[in-house]
C-alpha cells in the first residue's frame, strides 16, 4: 500500500514552532518512505478562526519548503460527507441525538452516558453523539508504542455533531483520513487522547485505521504547550532557516548532522538523508529560540 500522510492545520491563527514540528515531522516521515504529503485545512469551527489565516498558513508553510504534493482539501468543502457518515451511524443505531446540556452532566463528570438525561425539546437543536460501548480501545503507536483507554469511563459518549450545527472535528478527520486514504496519521502527542475516539468511528463506519505516530510537544519555558496564542516563539516565513534548523534538531536531526544549507529545500533534502525515525524523542520538550530573524 502506497504510504500517503497529511498535516492537517486549523486556521485559528499563524503557524508557531509546534505546528511547525508537526509539519516537517509529517512531511519527513513521508518523504522517508517514498510517499505523498497532502495538506488538509481543518476550517471547520467558523466562529474560532482568522480570516486569512488558512492563507498565511499555507504560504508560511511554502516558504519552508513545505508544498502539499496534491490539491488541499478545505473540511468547509466536505459537508456532505460528514453528514453521509452522521446519516450511517444514525441508521445503524450508533449514533443519538442529545438535548443534554453540561449541568445535566455535572454529577457524572462531564461524561455522557446513555441514556440522555435531558428529554428532547423543540425549542432548541441537539447535539449528536456516538454511542460508546464498555471496551477498551488499543493501538501501537509507531513512537510510543501500546496505547489504551477505556473510552466509557473515560469519554462517553462523545459528540459527532455540535448544537450549533458544525460536524465535530473527531468524525470530520475520520471520513477525510479514510477518503484520503490516509495511511499514517502523524500529529502532535496533544491529540494522542482523540485516537481512541477515531478508531472507533473507524470501526463504526468501516473504514480501515490507519498507522499512528505522535510527535513531542514542544513547550514553553513555563513548560506549557504552544500555541497560536503564544507570540514567544515565531517563525519567520522570510527567514525560515533558524526555526527550520531548530524544528529538525527537536525531532532528532541536530545540525551537525545536516551540514551547511542555504535554503530549505537544501535543509529539507539532507534532513532525508539521514532521518530515522527512531531517533525522535518521545518526551515534551522546552524550546528555546530568539524572536525575529537570525
Amino acid at each position: 500500500m502506497p504510504y500517503r500522510g497529511r498535516f492537517a492545520p486549523s486556521p485559528t491563527g499563524a503557524l508557531h514552532f509546534g505546528s511547525l514540528v508537526a509539519a516537517v515531522g509529517s512531511w519527513l516521515r513521508a518523504r522517508s518512505r517514498n510517499g505523498a504529503w497532502i495538506i488538509r485545512v481543518e476550517d471547520l469551527d467558523p466562529p474560532r478562526e482568522v480570516a486569512g489565516a488558512a492563507q498565511r498558513q499555507l504560504a508560511t508553510l511554502a516558504a519552508f519548503g513545505l508544498v502539499s504534493d496534491e490539491a488541499v482539501v478545505w473540511q468547509h468543502e466536505r459537508q456532505d460527507a460528514y453528514a453521509a457518515a452522521l446519516r450511517r451511524l444514525v441508521d445503524a443505531g450508533d449514533a443519538f441525538a442529545c438535548w443534554c446540556s453540561r449541568s445535566d452532566l455535572q454529577a457524572s463528570a462531564g461524561l455522557h452516558r446513555s441514556p440522555c438525561i435531558a428529554a428532547p425539546s423543540a425549542d432548541r437543536a441537539p447535539a449528536w453523539r456516538l454511542r460508546v460501548p464498555d471496551v477498551v480501545v488499543g493501538f501501537d503507536d509507531v513512537l510510543l508504542g501500546r496505547c489504551e483507554q477505556p473510552l466509557a469511563a473515560e469519554v462517553g459518549d462523545f459528540v459527532v455533531r455540535r448544537v450549533e450545527g458544525y460536524y465535530a472535528y473527531q468524525l470530520a478527520v475520520v471520513v477525510d483520513d479514510a477518503a484520503q486514504g490516509i495511511s499514517e496519521v502523524v500529529r502532535g502527542a496533544d491529540l494522542l487522547d482523540s485516537t481512541p475516539r477515531q478508531i472507533l468511528l473507524q470501526q463504526r463506519l468501516g473504514f480501515a485505521t490507519p498507522a499512528y505516530l505522535h510527535l513531542p510537544l514542544a513547550l514553553d519555558a513555563a513548560g506549557r504547550k504552544l500555541s497560536k496564542q503564544d507570540s514567544a516563539l515565531p517563525i519567520d516565513a522570510a527567514d525560515p532557516l533558524p526555526a527550520l534548523r531548530a524544528a529538525l534538531d527537536f525531532l532528532g536531526l541536530p545540525a551537525a548532522r545536516l551540514g551547511p544549507a542555504g535554503t530549505p529545500a537544501a535543509l529539507l533534502a539532507a534532513a532525508i538523508e539521514v532521518f530515522d525515525v527512531n531517533a525522535i524523542p518521545r518526551s515534551a520538550a522546552i524550546v528555546q529560540m530568539r524572536h525575529g530573524r537570525s
